[in-house]
């Protein structure tokens, strides 16, 4: 359908709207209008990928000097899910419009892993093995070598690229990576360097999160990226996290060695290299002297890595005389590896922040501060310069670097902490220095600077007030939206007590009482032979769901859950977890059922949906929180009150229940769906905890489906099967939905 949106023609490519999609589309346009950047929580499972294109795209072809449209998602799936709507949308445009107006070029751009062609490299297991066995065949000293000496091998697909696509763009329309693989095979053009080169061309691009928050990969990606650009965060409920774990370094013993092996290894080169080309040595010192932004554009096949932190400021400095040298800065990463060495060897833990470490790093082993920083980018330049290809061998000396620079840049929103050991396993040693960011908004702050809007949106953002603290920023809209239901299609429910009358709860005093233990598989054993199908079990942790697994089996509930339905479990191991999520999926497919248990921060339940009979039941046993004792999350908790007066409990409590909500909103992918949510420990009973939850969710929660026991909860259970076995009015389904005539109404209307 075609309609406008005060004065703007949207092209919508289906015959009816959601209400709540026609809200979003009106609180998005607000927030395109005003040039700012807006939070918005949709419901899940009504159509907030295709309200975002199709409202951004109609407003591109209204604003020809908006740039493109960045889309970023989480996982590849997401990716395809977003640009065959885009496709769909497409098509309608192309029909309302005609092709030469809605002429669009769209794609999605991935790692070298899910985009090479060449034969041999593309078989390679590890993202690392694949970019290491593309820059063998890529490098440019690799194809001059290749011009005189034909016994070296090349990749005959980014010589084509080279040659012929470099020049030639992309047809227009939508591309998914398994469109430009096929595309890369008929013209024999590498996909993953045709991309990266489109991209600037792109009216539309879908990538992931660190494309953009990753300063080591946006360096090199989004770099060229114009203001005029609208950037959309989608399933964005745990940006903060992503923001954090792109700024923060591990490192255990195992790096260091490597790191000592790589720097060995480096030096060889190096000695190689001055007994048979010293000039490039020369050359490469001159350079530095000039600094390293004078290097010039790098070829694109020799640009794989990008400084950690944000370069403008330190690309202009020259780099310190005291690692110019190829061989100075070697002996400088040597005694840093010693340093870091000796500060692993502890027996207590050790927690400080950056500046009091480099001051103490500078007085015990002579390293200046401002070289810390330049490491990465030196590093960069010397394995350029020596014609180092095997890159994936040298990862070890890269996250030493990495840690160094940003331990180097940063003097706040930081702490590095040293732990012998894991608490949870004091008698192993595991020693681990920790540069922990703890400030979200250090990631994310060049993206609000840069572009003109930015949207971050998902349908577990509440409570929704605490983002623009968390990523310190103004948005001009924040609108959570509610979820408009024809028939109560959704029955949430908080159990907190079980049948004995005895409360449930995951609480560490409570968690290990048989008591608990075995009302929990009392509920579970009663649902599985009440509800149909697919049942959903998540846990607040591994350990907890193995302790809890066991004693079931002790007690002899699991035997009796399997009289009734299949037991398939996620575990650490990610082919292991594929093999169950299959075999459990066809349990249901057949008519079996099947229950499946999972971890609320675990694997399953940020991307995996268990819509339709797959999910006739989501239970969560327990509160997520966060593990309370990690000296990582204590020293982010003292950061957050006192840098922006979150309080410790405010954010715990937070973070516990939008991790909650995500795992239970698995149930339900639209509105034809139908499912049962049972928030199973007696603490969601509390006002802080349930009035966080969504407001789709908080607004099926009655005031009967509250403090619930075991058997109330199976009642109320049967009720709703039953009721949604009936079979519903297409008259009344079609009530929530609006048609173009409807919205014609609705524009005429006087205070509309």
């Amino acid at each position: 359908m075609k309609f406008v949106i005060e004065g703007l023609t949207v092209y919508f490519p289906y015959e009816f709207i959601y209400r709540e999609q026609y809200a979003y589309m009106v609180e998005l346009k607000h927030a395109l209008d005003a040039r700012g950047h807006c939070l918005l929580e949709m419901p899940t499972g009504t159509g907030k990928t295709i309200t975002l294109l199709s409202l951004i795209t109609s407003y591109q072809l209204a604003n020809p000097s908006l740039a493109k449209l960045i889309y970023c998602t989480r996982t590849v799936h997401e990716m395809e899910k977003v640009l065959d709507e885009l496709r769909r949308l497409h098509l309608y445009q192309e029909k309302e419009i005609g092709s030469s107006r809605a002429k669009i070029l769209a794609l999605g751009l991935s790692s070298r892993k899910n985009l090479c062609i060449h034969p041999v490299v593309s078989g390679e297991t590890s993202r690392e093995s694949v970019d290491a066995g593309c820059r063998k065949l890529t490098a440019s000293w690799v194809r001059a070598a290749a011009e005189t000496n034909l016994d070296i091998e090349t990749c005959s697909f980014y010589q084509g690229y080279e040659k012929q696509g470099s020049e030639q763009p992309l047809p227009p329309g939508v591309y998914t990576l398994h469109d430009l693989r096929v595309y890369g095979r008929q013209r024999g053009w590498c996909p993953y360097f045709l991309a990266r080169q489109m991209i600037q061309f792109a009216n539309v691009v879908v990538y992931n999160y660190q494309y953009l928050l990753d300063p080591k990969v946006s360096g090199i990606i989004s770099k060229e990226m114009q203001k005029e650009c609208i950037v959309v965060f989608d399933e964005a409920h745990n940006i903060d996290n992503v923001c954090i774990e792109a700024l923060s370094v591990n490192l255990r013993q195992n790096n260091l060695d490597g790191a000592s092996r790589n720097i060995h290894k480096l030096n060889q080169i190096i000695s190689r290299f001055k007994e048979t080309d010293a000039n490039r040595l020369r050359q490469e010192y001159n350079r530095l002297v000039e600094g390293l932004a004078q290097q010039g554009n790098l070829h694109g096949s020799d640009n794989w890595l990008a400084n950690p932190v944000l370069p403008e400021d330190i690309l202009r400095e020259a780099v310190p005389g005291n690692i110019r040298r190829a061989e100075h800065f070697v002996a400088f990463l040597q005694r840093a590896v010693q340093y870091l060495r000796e500060r692993l060897d502890t027996d207590t833990v050790v927690k400080e922040g950056p500046v009091s470490f480099t001051t103490t790093m500078s007085t015990a082993a002579g390293l200046d501060q401002k070289a810390l920083k330049f490491c990465y980018d030196r590093l960069h330049s010397l394995l350029l310069t020596l014609e180092v290809t095997e890159i994936d061998e040298f990862l070890h000396v890269q996250t030493v670097c990495n840690f160094l620079t940003l331990v180097g840049t940063y003097t706040r929103g930081f702490s590095i902490i040293i732990e012998p050991y894991d608490e949870r396993m004091p008698h192993i040693p595991d020693p681990v220095l920790q540069l922990s960011c703890l400030d979200a908004s250090l990631a994310i702050k060049p993206v609000f600077d840069r572009f003109q809007s930015v949207v971050i949106t998902s349908g577990t953002l509440s409570p929704i007030d605490l983002y623009p603290r968390l990523l310190n920023f103004n948005p001009v809209i924040i609108h959570s939206f509610t979820m408009t239901l024809t028939r109560d299609c959704l029955c949430p429910m908080i159990l907190a007590r079980g049948s004995d009358q005895l409360p449930v709860s995951s609480k560490f005093d409570m968690r290990s009482d048989p008591g608990v233990v075995r009302n929990y598989g009392r509920l579970l054993l009663e649902m599985v032979a009440t509800v149909p199908d697919g049942v959903v079990c998540f846990f607040v942790s591994y350990s907890y769901m193995d302790g809890i697994i066991n004693s079931w089996n002790e007690m002899g509930i699991l035997q009796e859950v399997m009289q009734h339905k299949l037991v398939f479990i996620e575990t650490q191991d990610y082919v292991e977890t594929t093999l169950a999520l299959e075999n459990f999926r066809q349990a249901c497919d057949c008519g079996r059922g099947a229950v499946f248990f999972s971890v609320a921060r675990g694997k399953v339940a940020e991307g995996i949906d268990f819509d339709r009979h797959y999910g006739r039941l989501v239970i969560m046993f327990g509160v997520p929180f966060q593990y309370t004792l990690s000296k990582i999350l204590n020293a982010r908790l003292e950061y957050l009150r006192d840098t922006f007066q979150i309080k410790e409990g405010d954010f715990l409590t937070f973070d516990a229940v939008r991790q909650a909500a995500q795992c239970v909103g698995r149930v339900i992918r639209s509105k034809a769906d139908y499912g049962m949510m049972i928030f199973a420990d007696k603490r969601y009973n509390l006002p802080n905890k349930r009035n966080k939850l969504p407001q789709w969710i908080q607004s099926q929660l009655r005031e009967e489906h509250l403090n619930l026991s075991t058997d109330m909860a199976v009642h109320i259970a049967r009720e709703f099967l039953r009721r949604m076995a009936q079979p519903s009015d297409p008259q009344v389904s079609k009530s929530t939905l609006l048609s173009q005539e409807d919205l014609e109404k609705m524009a005429a209307m006087p205070n509309f």
